[in-house]
């Protein structure tokens, strides 16, 4: 039985139409554009910005998402090359399945897991902590040993199990949610970006780059892969500041690659998932650059409060009441990333299972709404459990590496499936090929360096534990070990 065998395209087509696995196509352009935008505008942007202007960009951080943007854009263009011409579930590790072998596939499918289970996790307890804020600004508060931080953190665990009602009742009905919460949190955001405008003072963006300055260099499993193996000194401000910002400001915009998961349940997936794939990438980068430019102006970069960088900086003017439109805005973006990282989740083990590397019986769909519905009842209860019970939030950078190792892997991919079948038909295409995913996955590469040599052996002992249950039990019950 061979690893690297792999499963033809036309094999993944046909598995998605088999009536016991069948899903519901009910999504088109527009769903898939609200739905990136809704996992990738989450707490960061009115956190993120400020905090990565006061301690390693200054008003450049506005060039930093630019540099983070392009890199997410070369990533996304992979992504939607593979999602318009292997429309299946299961995202990166289906097209690892098609194009490098089932070893790399279930090392992505494993990371993918690790990814959207984390991630929602660790969100929710963001919404938590954001939903505590809004009921003290309102006159009301959550008794300290049931909300964020507490013994048991409730209000995370029934977001979960509400959304994960939501989820098994069908995507499009989900996704409806979806809409009006992303409406909301883009007028929030809008309304705090025009209403920013008017405290806007030239001098604070100079100077524009402020000047470098050696840092203090950390130690042990704290620092960077890349500081421990090269010794490279870390510095703030100057252009590298810029070049440090956009590594910061790069997790930012993960999620995008969420919207392949959705192919199965898409309409017209060879059109409409590139459309939704980079639309919601170029929705995204506007906004933080917009975000980015108002609170860089509203306050001097060297007297904003990295924590709460946007709702201080309408403090400093007074203007209180904006702290909790914020909180407002805050919880309504968080509900839309948990919503999809557990859609995502659920379609990435839906397609695993449905290729026998996780029980079959997992992949179960329900007969009425047509979703993965034991699927989708795991991820609630593990989701849940983690984001009320555990305190994960020195684990959030698992959620970075798992990403950014499905990144390299998809844009290797890219290669090798052009290379292997260049008859399949693509209604989208990479350019310059092969430059740009080559220097996609560099780009992703160099950034999973800059993560912490703890993360690292976080995510090597995930792996050891992915590759015992495949070799144990998932390698020769893998559909394809029929056939060798």
């Amino acid at each position: 039985m061979s690893v690297l065998r792999t499963k033809p395209v036309e094999q993944s087509m046909a598995d998605s139409e088999e009536p016991e696995f069948k899903l519901k196509r009910s999504l088109s352009a527009l769903d898939l554009i609200v739905f990136g935008v809704g996992v990738v505008i989450g707490a960061g942007i009115f956190t993120l910005t400020g905090r990565a202007a006061h301690d390693v960009a200054g008003p450049g951080i506005v060039l930093s998402f630019v540099a983070a943007a392009i890199c997410c854009a070369l990533a996304a263009m992979c992504y939607a090359e593979f999602a318009s011409t292997v429309p299946v579930s299961g995202s990166a590790y289906t097209f690892s399945y098609s194009s490098l072998g089932e070893i790399f596939a279930w090392i992505i499918g494993w990371d993918l897991i690790l990814e959207m289970f984390l991630g929602a996790s660790v969100v929710a307890q963001g919404w938590s902590a954001y939903l505590g804020v809004l009921f003290e600004n309102l006159g009301f508060s959550i008794p300290e040993s049931i909300g964020y931080g507490g013994v048991v953190d409730v209000p995370s665990i029934v977001l979960v199990v509400v959304l994960g009602v939501l989820i098994t009742l069908g995507i499009k009905e989900s996704l409806r949610v979806n809409l009006v919460l992303v409406a909301l949190k883009l007028f929030v955001v809008l309304f705090v970006i025009i209403a920013g405008i008017q405290f806007i003072s030239t001098e604070n963006y100079h100077p524009f780059i402020p000047p470098a300055q050696a840092t203090e260099t950390t130690t042990g499993l704290t620092q960077p892969l890349l500081q421990a193996l090269a010794g490279v000194e870390p510095s703030t401000f100057g252009w590298g500041g810029v070049v440090a910002g956009a590594a910061l400001v790069f997790f930012a915009f993960i999620g995008f690659d969420v919207v392949a998961t959705t192919a199965e349940e898409t309409r017209n997936p060879q059109r409409d998932l590139p459309i939704g794939i980079i639309g919601s990438l170029i929705i995204c980068t506007i906004l933080y650059c917009a975000v980015s430019v108002v609170v860089t102006g509203m306050v001097s970069y060297d007297k904003l409060d990295p924590e709460a960088a946007l709702a201080n900086a309408f403090t400093a003017h007074g203007e209180d009441w904006m702290a909790t439109v914020i909180s407002a805005g805050a919880v309504a973006g968080l509900t839309t990333v948990v919503l999809t990282l557990m859609i995502g989740g659920s379609r990435v083990i839906f397609a695993m299972s449905r290729d026998h590397l996780l029980p079959v019986a997992l992949a179960k769909v329900h007969p009425t709404f047509r979703t993965p519905w034991v699927i989708t009842a795991l991820v609630t209860v593990v989701v849940a459990l983690v984001a009320g019970l555990t305190p994960v939030g020195v684990l959030e950078e698992m959620v970075n590496i798992g990403t950014l190792s499905a990144f390299v892997l998809v844009s290797v991919g890219v290669l090798v499936l052009r290379r292997k079948r260049p008859d399949l038909p693509r209604s989208f295409k990479v350019p310059w090929m092969p430059v740009l995913p080559l220097v996609s996955a560099a780009i992703c590469l160099y950034l999973m360096l800059n993560l912490s040599v703890e993360t690292w052996l976080r995510f090597v002992v995930w792996l050891v534990l992915g590759f015992v249950v495949y070799f144990g039990y998932s390698m020769r019950r893998s559909r394809l070990a029929e056939k060798w």
